[in-house]
C-alpha cells in the first residue's frame, strides 16, 4: 500500500539534506505511537524555530549523537503534526509542503490550516475539498 500524502495523491519525498522523516527516510511516514506522527513536511523558519525551542522541541542545536545536524531556516523537515499546530495557534507556522504531507496529518490539523500555510498549492485548489 503506498502512503499518500493531504492531496491524497502518493506521498512525495520532504528532504534528503538532512535527511528526514521519522524513519530517516526522506519522506513524513509517520510512527504508529503518536497521532498525525511525523507527518507534516515543513520548510522551516526562524520564527517557527524558535517556538519550537520555547516549547521544548529544540530543531536547531546539533545532537550528532543521533545524527541531527541541527536545523536552519529553509530547510525541509518531517515535524509532529501536534507540534505544528502548536505553532499553527501562536501565529508562527512554518510553510507546508503539502505534497509531502503524509494524510495522517489530519488526524490532528484542519486541512484549512495546511492550506493557510501550503507552499506547494495545486493548479486545481477544489482537489483540496
Amino acid at each position: 500500500m503506498t502512503d499518500r500524502n493531504v492531496l491524497g495523491r502518493p506521498l512525495e519525498e520532504c528532504g534528503t539534506d538532512p535527511v528526514t522523516g521519522y524513519y530517516r527516510t526522506g519522506s513524513c511516514v509517520p510512527s504508529a505511537g503518536h497521532q498525525g506522527g511525523h507527518s507534516v513536511c515543513v520548510v522551516v523558519t526562524e520564527e517557527f524555530l524558535r517556538h519550537q525551542q520555547e516549547i521544548g522541541n529544540d530543531l536547531s542545536t546539533p545532537r550528532p549523537e543521533f545524527g541531527f545536524p541541527g536545523l536552519e531556516p529553509g530547510m525541509r523537515w518531517c515535524v509532529l503534526a501536534p507540534r505544528w499546530l502548536q505553532s499553527y495557534h501562536a501565529g508562527v507556522a512554518a510553510p507546508v509542503v503539502l505534497a509531502a504531507t503524509h494524510e495522517r496529518a489530519l488526524e490532528v490539523v484542519d486541512r484549512l490550516a495546511l492550506l493557510e500555510h501550503a507552499v506547494d498549492v495545486p493548479d486545481d485548489p477544489s482537489s483540496l475539498d
